[in-house]
Formats: structure tokens, C-alpha cells, sequence
């Protein structure tokens, strides 16, 4: 048997219980994405020491909403005047994809998770770090893209700027504030699963490999 055949083999294991019950966890971590915010960002100055709030969510933007106060609204308002482009949901193909993105990875952690064998996990794990590694170069391109391309018509000239991905930044006369959200963590457990997964069958299926045969 050549080198090939005996890796296309070794990747034909069934998975041991512990990475079934770890890709479990991982199809059940998805959800959570759906319920709370990917990205938290606050815009804090004099003129707002309640500082301005804005959620990034899987499938949408929210603005903190008060008796008074649209901080959406309110931020795309200032963006404005500084000839930054309004933050609207229909910009963001994410919110279209996205949702239909997590959803195939819960089917498919579920479905290895019944039928699957090492290479089924460890695809899996391949293609969800692809995805989250795309997502943050996506969100980064996306911030760079809003803090660069400003009016020259604005009514207030600031500099080209990046917002913060993650950190405390001073932009103009705010502080900025960014920080990931209960879904981002979530993200990451899910992959923290699946990579445990993948290790778990490995082992398992060397320690079958190396068993003497009956």
C-alpha cells in the first residue's frame, strides 16, 4: 500500500466519543451567535460623555436606543460632517450570508458528529478557520474603507483614519472604543472545539493504528 493510500486510510477512522461530544458542543455554541453581538463599538466626547453605542450583530446593525437618543442615528450624523459614509444594513452583504454561513457549520458539526470520521472533522476545522480567518480581514477592510473614504466636501477636514478593531483609540474629538461581543467569543469556542475534536480523533485513530491486530 502506497504512502497516499495509507494516509486516504488513517483519515477513514470513526471518530472516538470525546470528539463526537466536542463537535456536539461545537454545533450547540453556534446559536448563541444569533442572540448577542459579534462587535461592541462606543463613541465617547464632551458632547457625549454617555458615550454613543453601536452592536454588530450576525445579521444586523444596532444602535443603543434611549428615551432621547437613536445612537445609530445619532453616529451617522456625525459621520456626516466629517464626510464618512452613513452605516446602513443594506451596505453589508454579511448580514445577507453570514447567517446561512453559521448555519451550515451547526448541520455539518452535527452531521460529523453522527457519521462522520477524521476526515470529515478535520475538513471541518480547515473550512472554520478559513471562515474566521476571512471574517476578521473582512471586518478590518471594512473599517479601513469607511475611515479612508471621506468627502473632500466635508463640512469638518480630518485626517484619513482606521477605527479600532479591538483597544481604545482617540479619533478627532471622541474616544473610540471596540471590543468583540458574546458572539465573537462564541465563534471562538466553536473553533476551540472543533481543533480539540480533530486532536481527539487523531490520537484515537493512532492508538488503533498502532493496536496489533487480532
Amino acid at each position: 500500500m502506497s504512502r497516499l493510500e495509507t494516509y486516504q486510510t488513517f483519515l477513514q477512522q470513526p471518530l472516538s466519543i470525546p470528539a463526537r461530544l466536542l463537535l456536539v458542543v461545537a454545533a450547540l455554541a453556534i446559536p448563541v451567535v444569533f442572540w448577542v453581538p459579534l462587535w461592541t463599538m462606543s463613541f465617547e466626547s464632551n458632547q457625549y460623555p454617555d458615550p454613543l453605542r453601536l452592536a454588530i450583530h450576525v445579521d444586523h446593525l444596532e444602535g443603543q436606543m434611549t428615551e432621547n437618543r437613536d445612537d445609530l442615528r445619532e453616529i451617522n450624523s456625525l459621520n456626516h460632517y466629517i464626510g464618512m459614509r452613513p452605516l446602513l444594513e443594506s451596505d453589508f452583504s454579511e448580514f445577507v450570508w453570514m447567517p446561512f454561513v453559521m448555519g451550515f457549520f451547526a448541520l455539518m458539526g452535527l452531521r460529523a458528529a453522527v457519521l462522520g470520521n477524521l476526515r470529515d472533522a478535520t475538513d471541518l476545522f480547515v473550512l472554520f478557520l478559513y471562515f474566521s480567518i476571512f471574517s476578521a480581514w473582512n471586518f478590518y477592510s471594512r473599517l479601513y474603507q469607511y475611515g479612508h473614504n471621506l468627502s473632500p466636501e466635508a463640512a469638518i477636514d480630518v485626517e484619513p483614519f482606521t477605527p479600532p478593531v479591538y483597544g481604545r483609540v482617540k479619533v478627532a474629538n471622541f474616544w473610540v472604543e471596540s471590543y468583540p461581543g458574546g458572539a465573537s467569543y462564541a465563534i471562538g469556542v466553536v473553533g476551540l472545539c472543533l481543533f480539540a475534536a480533530v486532536v481527539a480523533a487523531y490520537w484515537k485513530a493512532r492508538r488503533r493504528r498502532a493496536e496489533p491486530a487480532a
